[in-house]
């Protein structure tokens, strides 16, 4: 299997993709002023005690306050605690961790009321993002995610990933991390370390020490609390760390400074990969390049469709989401409905192993199969199920079908799933359902030109609009296209993107803002 990254950076919003084998299986979207915070660390303080929930609201920042729990604040509570005020205290230099003794752990039935007091600071990590109605979670057992390692503060205990199978391997790492990590320091060896040298493993504990290090200082020199004292990387660079692999075929990015960035990044975690990081310089969108806008579209959405005429419904609600799987149009086949059946639900589950990935859908998912009648196809389902999940980073869960034919599903959340709407107000009526005839559209778009070029003195500019529309304008040996050149000026280009509705167009200056010139009244 081989993978693709293809990163959309745009002024406003960078919207990043992954394809296996050419298929979307991952899409995450972002706006320039909206940050993935899960990992970040704050110094915040304790605003509201809840005795009856054994919890307390901790103020990060946020409009909501964060919620922080007992069972979160970890067994070294209250060594870290100790050593934030020792942090506190002294603005001059960090107290060296190696001399903190060991504290008692926190019983794990315990009360909150006897630990926390109102307006007392304390040292948190975000583990969900801010969700619905609910603030952030936090968690007060601190780590520090690099590719190969995660650094846990105030913990001595070294572990190996489970997924690493060799006995003699996990040994040998185990050993390796013993021998070179600092007291007091726990670490969890990742999956991607298996077969790495010392020196690679070292190179990247030294990063994440610093880390930490550079957490203290911040928090050393805090006046007002909130203050954010460690920042996770961009969201770039945290998907790449955590799904990098040597299957990667290219990562293509439209931007050049994300591209720096991208590439110095590739170049510290695997030297020998730098190659396949590339800068796009075609004028076609990028996503449109590369057939990511039309699995969006037909990917995302109440219905989805896949193999042969079936299709899933999903629906989302407060609780949790509910997918309906439909055979649709299909004929039933010559060995008989459960035959039909069994088909039809083999392909749903590898559709929508790919769509909660996809999605990033959480909590817990309900799935209404087709009966079967067979026990036989239905262990198979839920075997397959299993075998395609087994690629999914996130945890999970699922049970086998009920009597009823459902199969439930439990899947880690830390942030709302995604959702894209990929039905829309038409961008040409307004919803109102009437246009200006079609045949006068290019008259429209050559009255923008005009009022760009003479009016505003905007010579250099894109216009993008529908690919049909695109071609037309195209097309002939003196193409309408050449014409406008002819008389307004050589500096702009026509540039078919297939996110545009048929008669939508969007026109950007040279830095890829958008100009907005469409207005409602050309509708009238």
């Amino acid at each position: 299997m081989t993978s693709e990254l293809i990163i959309d950076a745009q002024p406003k919003e960078v919207t990043i993709a992954l394809l296996e084998d050419k298929r979307l299986v991952e899409f995450q979207k972002e706006g320039k002023d909206t940050k993935y915070t899960v990992g970040n660390i704050y110094a915040g303080r304790v605003k509201k005690i809840m005795p009856g929930l054994n919890a307390c609201f901790v103020d990060v920042g946020y409009e909501r306050e964060a919620f922080l729990h007992y069972q979160d604040l970890g067994s070294q509570f209250l060594a870290l605690e100790k050593y934030v005020k020792q942090v506190a205290s002294d603005r001059k230099k960090l107290a060296p961790m190696s001399k903190l003794g060991r504290q008692a752990d926190l019983p794990k039935e315990g009360s909150i009321q006897d630990l926390l007091e109102v307006g007392q600071e304390v040292l948190v990590q975000i583990v969900k993002e801010p969700i619905s109605t609910k603030g952030p979670r936090l968690t007060c057992e601190l780590s520090f995610a690099g590719r190969l390692l995660v650094l846990i503060p105030f913990n001595d205990k070294v572990s190996v990933s489970s997924k690493i199978k060799s006995a003699d391997e996990r040994n040998r790492l185990k050993q390796l991390i013993m021998s070179i990590k600092p007291k007091n320091f726990g670490v969890i060896v990742r999956t991607v370390a298996e077969g790495k040298r010392v020196a690679e493993l070292d190179k990247e504990l030294n990063i994440l020490l610093e880390n930490w290090n550079d957490c203290l200082r911040n928090t050393q020199m805090a006046k007002d609390l909130p203050v954010l004292t460690h920042e996770e990387t961009s969201r770039t660079v945290a998907i790449l760390r955590d799904l990098f692999n040597p299957s990667y075929e290219s990562i293509f990015v439209n931007n050049e400074e994300v591209f720096k960035e991208v590439k110095k990044y590739v170049s510290l975690i695997a030297p020998e990969c730098e190659q396949i990081v590339k800068l796009y310089k075609g004028q076609v969108p990028i996503f449109d390049n590369f057939s990511v806008t039309k699995q969006i579209k037909s990917g995302f959405g109440r219905t989805v469709s896949y193999k042969r005429g079936a299709y899933l419904i999903i629906e989302h609600t407060e609780a949790l989401h509910v997918v309906d799987v439909n055979s649709g149009n299909r004929n039933r086949g010559v060995d008989g409905q459960e035959a039909n059946a069994f088909e039809v639900n083999m392909g749903a589950a590898e559709e929508l192993a790919r769509q909660l990935r996809l999605r990033d859908m959480g909590g817990i998912i309900v799935v209404d199969f087709i009966d079967m009648d067979t026990a036989e196809h239905r262990q198979k389902l839920y075997e397959r199920m299993n075998e395609l999940m087994r690629t999914d980073r996130a945890k999970h869960n699922i049970l086998p079908l009920s009597k009823f034919g459902l199969m439930q599903i439990t899947r880690q959340r830390v942030r709302p799933a995604m959702d894209v709407q990929v039905e829309e107000t038409c961008p040409t009526c307004f919803g109102k359902g009437t246009i200006k005839s079609s045949f006068l559209f290019t008259d429209t778009l050559e009255n923008k030109i005009d009022y760009l070029v003479n009016t505003l003195n905007t010579k250099k500019f894109k216009l993008y609009v529908h690919p049909y529309v695109a071609a037309y304008i195209n097309q002939g040996f003196i193409s309408l296209y050449r014409r406008w050149q002819l008389k307004y000026g050589f500096g702009f280009s026509i540039i078919p993107s297939q996110q545009l509705g048929f008669l939508q167009y969007i026109f950007k200056d040279r830095e890829g803002n958008e100009l907005n010139l469409t207005e409602e009244i050309e509708t009238k």
